[in-house]
């Protein structure tokens, strides 16, 4: 294989902007290379903080990698005397050392060079300062070397309704973001005319616009030749939130409008080139073929970052599911955020209406200027920062919520908690679980034993995943407390490993371990909305099943039961009930490392391990056996 060189510009990109050929000319070469070196490594290092697992990985180069390209039938051609062209002498300074090289991976390929390009919006919600709009900048930038163009939109808390210079205010913002951007060596453009018109779209009336205040403005796809224009350049297009009235004047709106403009005509916009390119027809091709304009990402940077949570103590949620929360979170707004975070509700509503119109794999994110960079984790994984379903104790050190870790909103999927077995659909319930497990369910035994021993079934959306818990008696003592078993847990595989199962972990704690707690207070639709005594949940796992790391950093402990896994949720509200006793009559309890707290083993749980381990062992399975 002949020496591998690298040209510029690189294959695929844009030629470098003023900004690198500044670096280049003002500091020489090396210096040039040793910036461009540390911008390289920085990225890199971004994507490894990112821990991408082989899941997520696979779903980003779904959407980024290289599509196949349809080859020529080299049978076909004919002319066998055809030569090359002569290649051009490009300059190096060092060629590659063959023996360091090694075959281009996909992933490696995909994430350098990405061929498939896709668009987000992103509003950078000032005032910020220079410094933190480089930062802010940087992170746009990495964004779009993985695949993903920022349509930005500029928004500043500092702007007051009907101020003289609130049209020059809004220009110079857009301008400040477009130098930002070029001097961390991308290139963009400030687009300062209006690309979205006040009033709703036709069709919707004035309606839609007393029910949401977002639907007073629209897009027509004539409006947005100028964002196709800067993206076919390959330039970043920044906007300022300007937008056409009644009587076509340009007039300075609340940038929201014009993001849940942009969501709802981009998305049908690209709707309308993906038809045109289905029916190709004479000297046409579509607008912009290489660039989807539908955008898979929201991202709200601001300074107040995501949306407070009374369960974490005004701490960020990390994952909102909008079917199901979306009015608790506003139920349970404290009236002191309302001065730290003036408008997370806000930018809650409009995530809302955005994701009404993207794909539903898409999410938005509001995260602070501060963590900017983990918008690549964001694209990467599309999952949050942390797992909202891992015990409080475990979000600690380096996993640690803090004011800055980013929310994550995904308009989810509808919880439901059903107690009457009758009320539990067996034909969706089953082609759920065998497809869950790729087992073939022995229905007839399972629902027979469901139909005498079901405690509670979760069932999120139209059965997308579940959860089915039993209540197991000891034969030994049939009049004492059943033990409450996690008897099945099942998702989708087209949701597997994108954070939904995380709310369907949360409705279970919720409804078990949990119960109880301020927490656990979450309005599932046949919920028991956090009134009642936490009960201890036991469940087993096969010892080679992949998904037991998941399991162990859940659960409270495990014990190996020959070729199974026990694993329990110690009941969360018993346990704070013996700490805050010891923290009235402080005492250091023995073997317990000097830590003041509950013992490894209180004396109603003498015994219990064994207890549960005869019992499970006895459920039977509920599958066919798999064939040799």
């Amino acid at each position: 294989m002949p020496p591998i060189v690298l040209l510029e510009p690189s294959r695929g990109l844009p030629p470098p902007s003023d900004s690198v050929v500044e670096v280049f000319e003002t500091f020489g070469t090396l210096t040039a290379r040793k910036w461009i070196h540390e911008q390289t490594c920085d990225f890199i290092l971004s994507i490894l903080n990112a821990g991408p697992n082989a899941r997520d990985s696979k779903s980003y180069l779904a959407s980024f990698a290289p599509k196949p390209k349809n080859l020529p039938d080299t049978k076909a051609v004919t002319n066998n005397n055809s030569t090359l062209p002569t290649l051009p002498d490009y300059r190096v300074s060092h060629t590659a050392i063959p023996d360091l090289l090694v075959e281009e991976s996909p992933l490696l390929s995909s994430l350098l060079d990405p061929v498939t390009q896709h668009t987000a919006l992103v509003k950078i919600q000032g005032p910020f300062t220079d410094r933190q709009l480089d930062s802010i900048a940087l992170g746009m930038v990495y964004l779009e070397k993985l695949g993903l163009v920022s349509v930005i939109i500029v928004e500043n808390d500092e702007w007051e309704r009907g101020e003289p210079d609130e049209r020059l205010n809004a220009v110079d913002d857009a301008e400040r973001v477009v130098v930002a951007l070029e001097k961390q060596g991308a290139r963009a453009r400030p687009v300062l005319q209006s690309v979205v018109r006040l009033g709703p779209k036709k069709g919707e009336g004035l309606a839609a616009v007393d029910e949401d205040p977002l639907a007073n403005a629209h897009t027509e796809p004539e409006d947005l030749e100028s964002l196709r224009s800067a993206l076919r350049a390959g330039e970043i297009p920044v906007l300022a939130p300007l937008a056409l009235d009644s009587q076509l004047r340009t007039v300075r709106v609340d940038g929201n409008l014009v993001i849940s403009a942009l969501a709802q005509g981009m998305v049908e916009a690209a709707q309308l080139d993906a038809a045109k390119e289905a029916v190709p027809q004479s000297g046409h091709t579509a607008p912009n073929s290489c660039q989807d304009l539908t955008p898979l990402r929201l991202m709200i940077i601001n300074r107040e970052g995501g949306v407070p949570s009374y369960a974490r103590n005004g701490l960020p949620h990390l994952l909102v599911n909008l079917e199901s929360e979306y009015q608790h979170i506003h139920d349970t707004f404290l009236s002191q955020w309302a001065h730290s975070h003036p408008t997370a509700l806000q930018n809650l509503a409009l995530s809302k209406r955005c994701l009404k119109y993207m794909p539903p794999t898409s999410s938005a994110v509001m995260v602070s200027h501060r963590s900017s960079r983990s918008l690549i984790g964001n694209l990467i994984t599309n999952k949050p920062a942390q797992s909202s379903s891992l015990p409080h104790a475990l979000l600690s050190g380096p996993k640690a919520v803090t004011a800055h870790t980013p929310t994550l909103i995904r308009h989810g999927l509808p919880i439901t908690i059903i107690r009457d077995p009758s009320q539990i659909d067996q034909t969706k319930m089953t082609a759920l679980l065998e497809k869950s497990f790729g087992r073939t369910l022995m229905e007839d035994a399972f629902y027979e034993r469901i139909e005498r021993d079901l405690d509670f079934a979760i069932v999120s959306g139209d059965y997308q995943g579940g959860a089915i818990v039993t209540k197991e008696r000891d034969p030994s003592n049939p009049d004492g407390t059943p033990i409450a078993y996690l008897d099945k847990f099942a998702m989708l595989p087209s949701l597997q490993g994108d954070g939904t199962v995380d709310f369907l972990w949360v409705a279970l704690r919720d409804e078990s371990y949990g119960l109880g707690l301020l927490d656990s207070r979450n309005p599932n639709v046949g919920g028991l909305g956090g009134q009642g005594i936490g009960r201890d949940l036991v469940w087993r796992s096969r010892a080679d099943n992949p998904v037991n790391k998941w399991y162990f950093e859940r659960s409270t402990g495990h014990m190996r039961l020959g070729n199974w896994v026990l694993f329990w949720c110690d009941a969360e509200d018993r346990l704070t009930k013996i700490e805050r006793g010891l923290r009235n009559n402080p005492k250091t309890v023995p073997g317990h490392r000097g830590i003041v707290g509950p013992s490894f083993i209180e004396s109603d749980e003498e015994g219990r391990l064994f207890r549960w381990a005869s019992v499970v062992e006895k459920i039977p399975s509920a599958w066919y056996p798999k064939a040799a």
